[in-house]
C-alpha cells in the first residue's frame, strides 16, 4: 500500500511541475503579447502630448489655458493645464524639471506629465488605467491547471475505487454464509494484497466449516455406535449369571471405551493442528538415525508377513524440521501402509540439490483410485472397501497435509514403484532459530 502512495505522490508531483511549466509558457506568451500592446500605446499617447505641445508653442501663454480647453471638447482627450503646486511627487517633478515625460497615476486615473518649455505650467494627459484584473485567458488557465490534477488523481483513484466496490461485494456476499470470495482484483491494484489476505482467510473459514461439518457427522457415527454396542453389551451382562460370560462382556465394553477415548484423542489432536496460532519448533535433526528407529518400532508392532525398507540419504543429517510433528507425519503414513500393503512397503527419504527434502513411503496394496487422491487427505475419509472392516477415524493424513502445510510444504499421492499406493511429502529448509517455539502438544500417530 505504501508504494502505491508513493506512486501517486510522484504522480502528482510531475503533473504539478508539467502543468506549471506549460501555464508558465502560455502565460509569457499573453504577458509579451500585451506588454507589447501596452508600449506601442505609451507611445502614441507621448506622440500625442508632444504634437500638443508644439501647438501650444504658437498660442500666447494667456490664451493656452482656453486653448487645451477647446482642443480637449473638440478632440475628446482629456488635456489640462496644471499649476506646479497640483503635482505631488518629488520623482515626477525631476522628470519634469530634466524635460521628460513623468507618469502619475492616482485611483483610476494615469497621467502623463509634460513642462512646458516656457513657462512653469504642466500638460497633462488623463487617461484610463488598465484593468488589473484576471481576464478569461487567466481564469481558463486555473481552470486547466486543477482540471489535469484532478484529473490524474481520479485516474489513479477510479481503479481503487472499482476494487473496493468488487470486495465490498464479495465481502458481503460472504457475510451471507456463501463461503467463496469471488473478486477478480488484479496483481497491479493497490488493494491486492488486502484481497489476496481476505481470500485466504475466506479459503482457511471453509475449510473449518467443512472440517466442522465433518466432525459432527463422524461424531453422530463413531460414537453413536460404540455407545449402541456397549448399551447391548450392558444388557447381556444384566442377565447372565456366568462369571466367564460377564468377563467377556465387561471386556467388550472396556474395548469400546477404549475405541471412543481414542476417537476422541484422535480429533481432539486434529483440531490442535487446525488452531491458528500453533507454532513450530524448528530445528536440526539427524534422519540417518531417526526415521530407521521410527520405521523399526513401526515394523515390531506390524505382522510379520511385512518387509520393510528404510532407505535415507547420506546428506540427511541436517535436517530442518519440527521432529515430533515430522515424526507423526512417518508414522502416520507408513501406519497407513501397513493397513493396505500386502508383503512389502518402502520408506525412503531424499535431500534435493535444492535444499527440498522428499519423504517416499511406498506400499505394494491395492493403491488409490486417482478420483480418489485429493479426497483422501480431508478429514474423516476413509477409502476401506465395501464389507472390509473399517480401521481408523479417517483424520491420519489430513494430519498429515496440516503439518506439512506448516512446514511450508505439501504431500500427494500416486501409483507406487511397487504397484500400490505412493506418498511422497516434501518441505523447504528453514533457517535454525527463525521459527517460534511451539507450545502445543504432540500430535498422535495412527489416526
Amino acid at each position: 500500500m505504501i508504494r502505491h502512495f508513493l506512486q501517486l505522490y510522484l504522480l502528482i508531483v510531475v503533473t504539478l511541475a508539467a502543468v506549471s511549466w506549460g501555464q508558465e509558457r502560455l502565460w509569457e506568451a499573453y504577458s509579451e503579447k500585451t506588454s507589447t500592446g501596452a508600449i506601442a500605446e505609451r507611445q502614441a499617447q507621448e506622440a500625442a502630448l508632444a504634437i500638443v505641445e508644439e501647438q501650444l508653442r504658437l498660442v500666447p501663454q494667456e490664451g493656452r489655458q482656453e486653448f487645451v480647453t477647446r482642443l480637449a471638447g473638440r478632440t475628446g482627450v482629456d488635456l489640462e493645464l496644471f499649476e506646479p503646486r497640483d503635482i505631488a511627487g518629488n520623482d515626477a517633478f525631476t522628470v519634469l524639471a530634466g524635460g521628460g515625460v513623468a507618469h502619475l497615476r492616482a485611483a483610476e486615473k494615469e497621467w502623463l506629465l509634460k513642462r512646458l518649455p516656457d513657462e512653469e505650467r504642466v500638460l497633462a494627459f488623463r487617461y484610463a488605467a488598465p484593468d488589473g484584473k484576471r481576464g478569461l485567458l487567466d481564469w481558463t488557465l486555473a481552470f486547466v491547471f486543477y482540471a489535469a490534477i484532478a484529473l490524474v488523481i481520479m485516474a489513479w483513484l477510479w481503479p481503487l475505487t472499482r476494487d473496493l466496490r468488487r470486495l465490498e461485494r464479495s465481502t458481503t456476499s460472504f457475510g451471507n454464509r456463501n463461503w467463496t470470495f469471488d473478486a477478480h482484483i488484479g496483481v497491479r491494484s493497490p488493494v491486492h494484497a488486502l484481497a489476496e489476505s481476505f481470500r485466504r482467510m475466506a479459503t482457511r473459514i471453509d475449510g473449518l466449516v467443512g472440517a466442522q461439518k465433518d466432525l459432527s457427522n463422524a461424531l453422530s457415527h463413531e460414537i453413536r455406535t460404540p455407545l449402541a454396542r456397549m448399551r447391548f453389551e450392558l444388557e447381556m451382562a444384566r442377565s447372565v449369571q456366568d462369571p466367564g460370560t460377564l468377563s467377556r462382556h465387561l471386556n467388550n465394553i472396556n474395548t469400546d471405551i477404549a475405541e471412543l477415548d481414542a476417537f476422541v484423542t484422535a480429533t481432539l489432536d486434529y483440531a490442535i493442528l487446525e488452531r491458528a496460532e500453533i507454532a513450530l519448533n524448528v530445528a536440526e535433526h539427524d534422519f540417518t538415525l531417526i526415521l530407521p528407529a521410527i520405521v523399526e518400532s513401526i515394523k515390531r508392532d506390524s505382522r510379520a508377513d511385512l518387509a520393510f525398507q528404510c532407505e535415507v540419504a547420506s546428506s540427511a543429517t541436517r535436517v530442518t524440521c519440527d521432529v515430533h510433528l515430522m515424526e507423526t507425519v512417518v508414522r502416520n503414513l507408513v501406519y497407513n501402509a501397513t493397513r493396505y500393503a500386502r508383503q512389502q512397503i518402502a520408506v525412503a527419504f531424499i535431500v534435493h540439490p535444492n535444499g527440498f527434502y522428499n519423504l517416499h513411503v511406498d506400499d505394494d496394496g491395492p493403491g488409490i483410485a486417482p478420483v480418489d487422491r485429493e479426497r483422501v487427505f480431508s478429514s474423516f475419509v476413509r477409502l476401506d472397501e465395501p464389507g472390509r472392516r473399517k480401521r481408523g477415524y479417517g483424520l491420519g493424513l489430513a494430519i498429515v497435509k496440516r503439518i506439512m502445510e506448516w512446514h511450508g510444504g505439501t504431500v500427494s499421492v500416486s501409483e507406487s514403484r511397487l504397484g500400490g499406493a505412493g506418498f511422497s511429502a516434501s518441505w523447504p529448509p528453514r533457517s535454525r532459530g527463525t521459527a517460534p517455539e511451539r507450545t502445543g502438544k504432540s500430535v498422535r500417530a495412527g489416526v
